[in-house]
């Protein structure tokens, strides 16, 4: 993979460890309904769109998820927001590959204005461009892992065979493929072995560690 010149980057769970925030803000917004949240299911939140995880595990209609959802925006940039912590040896990852003459981007799912935000909150926003990195609208659109890749490709040069998208979760690899892209999966944020070995990545690898030996040698 170290001939790649565009890496692409899925955030959480790839970059860094949001699962105190995310989870307890979810907590909370469910307390909302008179829910008790199980963490363990709320844990396979992070990742996919929350529309959809909300439908699937609470059965919720588009009304209430637009809202619960509002109520899960407002607990995270209060409060779970601060409790994103990056994984060790990320920050001289991104920077060894910007110094080999990378250029590196970010595919989250995440909405693009609190995707910058944990950026610059991380201090790693230096190693992107504001325009390679893209989320999701506040609005729910742009939501599907394809489609966030499509619009990152859009804006890079070159074809599918120098790049290389990163991530940890099903939605990354299945996302990666439709547009043409070898994938790697980390088994070290929220997707476990088994999921992503069923969607066949390129490659798999455990730790922050083997990352940086397959993207830099």
């Amino acid at each position: 993979m170290k001939e790649r010149k565009y890496i692409l980057f899925d955030l959480d769970g790839t970059l860094s460890d949001p699962g105190e925030g995310i989870i307890g803000s979810l907590a909370l917004a469910l307390k909302h309904y008179g829910i008790e949240g199980d963490p363990e299911i709320l844990r396979t939140f992070i990742g996919p769109p929350l529309t959809d995880s909300f439908k699937q595990h609470y059965h919720f209609d588009d009304e209430k998820t637009a809202e619960v959802i509002r109520l899960y925006r407002q607990y995270y940039h209060d409060q779970g927001f601060y409790q994103n912590v990056i994984y060790p040896g990320i920050p001289e990852l991104l920077a060894d590959l910007t110094k080999a003459g990378k250029t590196l981007a970010i595919a989250t799912t995440k909405v693009t204005s609190y995707a910058l935000k944990t950026l610059e909150y991380l201090k790693i926003d230096q190693f992107f461009q504001e325009d390679l990195v893209v989320g999701s609208y506040m609005d729910g659109r742009r939501t599907n892992k394809g489609e966030v890749i499509a619009t990152v490709l859009k804006r890079l040069e070159g074809g599918p065979e120098d790049k290389v998208m990163i991530g940890d979760r099903k939605f990354d690899i299945v996302g990666a493929k439709t547009n043409g892209l070898d994938v790697i999966g980390v088994t070290y944020g929220y997707g476990p072995r088994e999921e992503l070995e069923a969607h066949e990545p390129t490659a798999i690898v455990d730790s922050v560690q083997e990352l940086r030996e397959l993207l830099l040698g």
